[in-house]
């Protein structure tokens, strides 16, 4: 039985140079599935992302390895490097298949449902980041950026082209971006932390709107005093002052300091990113 790829619809192009395309798994010319392919640009490189795969009609024949190897073929025909997969959390044998196919988890995206978080600490205060400041906090946020780039299998160069264009196009308006939150947690008169959150990143299945936590950062030598947990809650109080009810985040697998941070201010893995060369 031989299992392929149909066009479910036209390939959608972008002026920004993304691509998008979704396509039915067929066995013998009949549809047994679905799969999405999309290409994202970051610089001058293409990164591709393999999502919503589902087998409605005979699983566990194979069928759900070949659409994978299939999609990752028509990555490679549009020019990525790299193909990503977002997995729900509850979809097993979907992780089990990319961890089998080569693929390897470097990052999860977590969400949570606002209550009401408890005030500021005493001591601490928080200010915006402003015209003075974003330089400073600019190069530092870039820096760390680009060094889980690399945690996440990206070369020196694939991470500081994918850091300047993903900047450029996030903050274009510089500290005056709109729709963005970005803060300062001062202790003592000085600077120990920022915070950087998008406020307008979507609406969950129920038409909840969410926010997106961009970065949250911490100095080095103030790790360790709480300071974590007290941006994250300043972010949800923005949000909440904003009108935003949910808020999700972006952590690489291997900082497990700060998944059991998330996870115990109630935040909780929705999806899980593997990803892989091509």
């Amino acid at each position: 039985m031989t299992t392929t790829l149909r066009p479910a619809g036209p390939e959608e192009a972008y002026p920004d140079g993304r691509r998008d395309r979704r396509w039915l798994v067929c066995a013998n010319g009949r549809p047994v599935g679905s799969v999405h392919t999309s290409a994202h640009p970051h610089g001058s490189r293409l990164t591709g992302r393999i999502e919503d795969l589902e087998i409605t009609e005979g699983r566990r024949r194979g069928r759900g390895t070949i659409a994978v190897l299939a999609a990752e073929e028509v990555l490679r025909a549009w020019g990525c490097h790299r193909a990503e997969a977002a997995v729900p959390v509850d979809a097993g044998p979907a992780h089990a298949l990319a961890l089998a196919l080569g693929y390897t988890e470097t990052n999860r995206k977590l969400l949570k449902r606002l209550g009401q978080p408890p005030g500021l600490r005493p001591g601490l205060t928080v200010r915006p980041i402003d015209r003075a400041a974003y330089p400073q906090w600019l190069e530092g946020t870039k820096a760390e950026y680009r060094s889980h780039l690399r945690m996440a299998g990206l070369t020196e160069a694939q991470a500081l082209e994918r850091c300047e264009a993903d900047h450029t196009h996030l903050l274009a308006e510089g500290h005056a971006s709109q729709g963005v939150v970005l803060r300062q947690l001062v202790a003592g008169g000085s600077p120990v932390g920022s915070l950087w959150v998008a406020l307008h990143d979507g609406r969950l299945p129920d038409g909840t709107a969410f926010a997106w936590v961009m970065t949250v950062e911490v100095a080095a030598d103030q790790r360790g005093k709480g300071y974590g947990r007290e941006l994250m809650l300043t972010a949800e109080r923005e949000c909440l002052a904003a009108g935003v009810h949910a808020l999700g985040l972006n952590v690489y697998t291997a900082n497990q300091v700060a998944i059991r941070l998330y996870e115990s201010l109630g935040y909780r893995t929705t999806r899980r990113v593997l990803a892989k060369s091509l």
